[in-house]
C-alpha cells in the first residue's frame, strides 16, 4: 500500500441530529425562539392541533399550563398561540363487552362532543376524523367495527351513512362548529375492512353524503399516508376520481422521519391539485423536542433508529419543522397543517406500574390490555403508555413549550440572535494503516436550521492502541468552546479501494450498469430505510417477468500489487428463479465469482471473494451480476468494499 493511501483519513458530517443541544428546561431567557416568517399565508389557513387524548389525560391527573406557568384550560392556551382548528379522532365503539376502554383516549362520539364543546368555548372549530373502526386505523390496519362485521358492502355503506349523520347531528346539537370531516384515517388502500377501491369509495361516499346533509359548509376530506411514494398518491387520487367520490380535500400525514422531503410533498400534492381540482393539506405532522421518555413506556422516536432526522431534537428544532411544513403548504396554496397530539404528555406517575393503572382505568396510554379482544396482534401484545410524549408541544409537566407559539409567530416571524441549537454527531473513518487526524471542528445546527462548523477540543487518544486493535468503532468525547459536549464516532477501517462504494457521493460515474433485458428501474436511490448504511444504494425493479438482468461494475486501476478481498451486499424480493453472483475480473478476464441470493426485505446477503492477486499495472474490475425471473422482482445493492489483505 502506498504512503498516500496509508494516510487516508476522511471526516464526514453524518447529520444524525441526535439532539446534543440543550436539554428540556435548559433554554435561557435570552435564547428566544427563532421563527422565519411564512409568506403567502391566507387568512383562513388552518393551524390545527389534534388533542384527542385530552379528556383521558385530564382524568389521569394531567394539568396544562401556559408559557408563563399559569394553570389554564388547554383550549384557551392553544387559541392564544395561534391554533385555530381542533382535530379529534372518532372510533365507533372503543370499549369491550364490560365497558372497559381500549385506550388511546377512548375516543367515541361522546368524547368528541365534549372536546367539541370545550373547543367551541375557545372559538375553535373541529376537524372530525372518522376512523370507521373501533380502534386505531392506519396504513397497516383498517379493521371493521365489531357491530358491522359480516355486512355486505351495501349494508355497510348504509351503516356508515347513518352513523356519520348521527355523530355529526350530535355535534351540531351541542353547538359545535365543524370545519372539516375526514372520511377515514390514513386509508392507504384499505378502509373499514374493505380492500377494493370500489368498496372503499362506496364507504367514503356514504360518509360524504352525511357530511353534506349535517354540515353543508364543512369540507369533506380524504386522508392518506406515505407521500414519499408519490406514484401511489397519484394512483389513489385517480381511483377516487374514477368512482366519482364527492370530496373537497386531499389530506396527508407528513412525518419527516419517514415521509420524504418537503419538496417531494409539494410536488405530489401540487399534481393532485392541478389534475383533480382538490384542496390539499397536512392532516398530521409532529417532531420530537427531546429524546427522553417521560412515562416509562418507550417512544416511537428516540436514540438511534432507522429514520431521517432533518432537525435537531430540540424545542427550536420542533418549531422549525412545524414552520417549514406550514411554509410548504402555503407555497402551493394548501389550506392548512394540523399537528398530531400536541398535548399527549406523561400522566405523571413515579413508576411504570403507577402509570399503567391510569392507562388502564382512563385510557390515557396508546392502548389498554382490554383492546386485545379487538386488536390482539398489536394492541393486545404491546399495550402501554404514550409513545409520543417527547413530540408534544407541552413538557412532561404539562407546561406549554416555546415552540407552541410557532402557529402564531409564522405570520410575522420572530428574529433571534444566531446561536448553536445542537451539535451533529460526527463520524470519522480512518485507515488502520494511516494517521488518525481528529478534526478541529464539529458540524453544528444553528437556530435557523443552517449549518456551521464550531471548534472542538477532543480527549486524548492512544493512536497506537487504536491501530493495533484492528477494525473497530469508538466514541471519542470532546467539548466545544461554548461548553457543549461533542461526540465523534471514530471507525478504524481497512481502506476501501472502491470509489463511492456505498453510493453516497453525488458523482457515481465510476459505476457502470449494463442492462441486458430492459429492467423497469435501474438507478441510484435515496431511501435510508432500504440502505445497508447511509441513505443511498443502487436500486432495481421490473414489473415484467424476466427483465431484471444486469451487471453493475467498477474498474480500479493503479492498485498496489498484492492480495485483496472483495465484498458487496444485496437484498430484495419477488425474485423468482435467480442467477446472482459477485465477480472480479483482472485485465478484462473473469478471475473469480461468488454466488449469492435474494430473499426478502432487509435480509442482506454479502458474498465475499478473497485471495484476489493483483500484479503491478493490472486493472481490476469488481461487480455483481443480477438476473431474476420473477414478475415484480426488486432489490437494493450497497456497500461494495475492496480491502487489502495485508502487506
Amino acid at each position: 500500500m502506498n504512503k498516500g493511501m496509508r494516510a487516508l483519513c476522511c471526516f464526514l458530517a453524518a447529520l444524525l441530529l441526535l439532539g446534543c443541544g440543550p436539554a428540556v428546561g435548559e433554554e435561557k431567557e435570552e435564547e428566544a425562539l427563532f421563527v422565519r416568517r411564512v409568506d403567502g399565508l391566507q387568512p383562513g389557513f388552518f393551524m390545527g392541533m389534534d388533542v384527542s387524548s385530552v379528556l383521558a389525560e385530564e382524568a389521569s391527573g394531567v394539568k396544562y399550563y401556559d408559557p408563563e406557568g399559569a394553570e389554564r384550560d388547554l383550549f384557551e392556551i392553544l387559541a392564544e398561540n395561534g391554533v385555530n382548528l381542533i382535530r379529534v379522532r372518532v372510533w365507533n365503539d372503543p370499549f369491550d363487552v364490560q365497558g372497559r376502554g381500549y385506550g388511546g383516549g377512548n375516543n367515541d362520539i361522546a368524547a368528541a362532543v365534549e372536546i367539541g364543546r370545550r373547543a367551541a368555548k375557545a372559538g375553535l372549530p373541529l376537524m372530525v376524523d372518522f376512523h370507521y373502526s373501533d380502534f386505531w386505523a392506519d396504513p397497516s390496519k383498517q379493521m371493521v367495527p365489531k357491530a358491522w362485521a359480516g355486512l355486505s358492502i351495501e349494508e355497510k355503506a348504509e351503516k356508515v351513512y347513518e352513523y356519520t349523520l348521527g355523530c355529526l347531528n350530535r355535534l351540531k346539537d351541542a353547538g359545535v362548529s365543524v370545519a372539516i370531516v375526514q372520511l377515514g384515517n390514513e386509508t392507504n388502500g384499505m378502509l373499514c375492512g374493505e380492500k377494493s377501491w370500489r368498496k372503499i369509495c362506496k364507504v367514503m361516499e356514504a360518509g360524504s353524503k352525511a357530511v353534506r346533509e349535517a354540515y353543508p359548509e364543512a369540507l369533506a376530506a380524504v386522508h392518506f399516508a406515505n407521500p414519499e411514494s408519490g406514484d401511489n398518491y397519484l394512483s389513489w387520487a385517480s381511483k377516487l376520481d374514477y368512482y366519482y367520490l364527492d370530496y373537497d380535500v386531499f389530506s396527508t400525514s407528513y412525518y419527516p422521519y419517514w415521509h420524504g422531503t418537503l419538496e417531494n410533498l409539494k410536488n405530489v400534492l401540487s399534481q393532485i391539485q392541478e389534475t383533480y381540482g382538490k384542496q390539499v393539506m397536512v392532516a398530521e405532522t409532529s417532531y420530537a423536542y427531546t429524546v427522553r421518555d417521560g412515562d416509562f413506556s418507550g417512544n416511537t422516536i428516540g436514540e438511534g433508529g432507522a429514520y431521517e432526522k432533518p432537525y435537531p431534537f430540540t424545542i427550536q428544532g420542533q418549531a422549525n419543522e412545524v414552520a417549514d411544513v406550514i411554509a410548504a403548504m402555503a407555497e402551493i396554496g394548501g389550506i392548512g397543517v394540523c399537528y398530531w397530539e400536541g398535548a399527549w404528555v406523561p400522566v405523571g406517575g413515579a413508576s411504570y406500574e403507577e402509570n399503567a393503572e391510569k392507562w388502564e382505568k382512563y385510557g390515557s396510554g396508546w392502548a389498554s390490555s382490554f383492546a386485545a379482544e379487538y386488536d390482539p396482534a398489536d394492541a393486545g401484545q404491546y399495550y402501554g403508555g404514550c409513545a409520543c410524549d417527547n413530540q408534544a408541544m407541552f413538557d412532561f409537566e404539562g407546561k406549554a413549550l416555546p415552540s407552541l407559539a410557532v402557529f402564531r409567530l409564522v405570520k410575522e416571524g420572530q428574529a433571534a440572535p444566531a446561536r448553536v441549537d445542537a451539535l451533529d454527531e460526527a463520524t470519522l473513518y480512518c485507515d488502520i494503516n494511516g494517521d488518525i487526524l481528529l478534526p478541529d471542528t464539529v458540524p453544528a445546527v444553528m437556530n435557523d436550521n443552517s449549518r456551521q462548523a464550531v471548534a472542538v477540543e477532543w480527549e486524548e487518544i492512544d493512536e497506537a492502541a487504536l491501530k493495533a486493535a484492528g477494525p473497530a468503532s469508538y466514541a471519542i468525547h470532546g467539548v466545544t468552546l461554548d461548553g457543549r459536549e461533542a461526540t465523534l464516532n471514530l471507525h478504524m477501517v481497512k481502506y476501501n479501494f472502491i470509489q463511492n462504494g456505498s453510493f453516497e457521493e453525488e458523482d457515481r460515474t465510476m459505476w457502470r450498469a449494463q442492462d441486458y433485458a430492459g429492467a423497469g428501474q435501474l438507478y441510484a436511490e435515496e431511501k435510508k430505510t432500504d440502505s445497508l448504511t447511509g441513505a443511498w444504494h443502487w436500486h432495481f425493479y421490473s414489473e415484467k417477468a424476466g427483465t431484471v438482468n444486469f451487471d453493475l461494475e467498477q474498474d480500479i486501476a493503479s492498485l498496489p500489487a498484492g492480495q485483496y478481498v472483495y465484498r458487496i451486499s444485496i437484498q430484495g424480493g419477488d425474485a423468482g428463479e435467480t442467477d446472482v453472483y459477485s465477480y472480479v475480473k483482472i485485465n478484462g478476464e473473469t478471475a473469480a465469482t461468488q454466488p449469492t441470493e435474494i430473499t426478502k426485505w432487509a435480509d442482506w446477503h454479502t458474498p465475499e471473494i478473497s485471495g484476489i492477486t493483483v500484479g503491478e499495472g493490472d486493472t481490476l474490475t469488481v461487480g455483481i451480476h443480477v438476473q431474476c425471473g420473477g414478475a415484480g422482482a426488486w432489490g437494493k445493492i450497497d456497500d461494495a468494499e475492496l480491502n487489502s489483505m495485508g502487506d
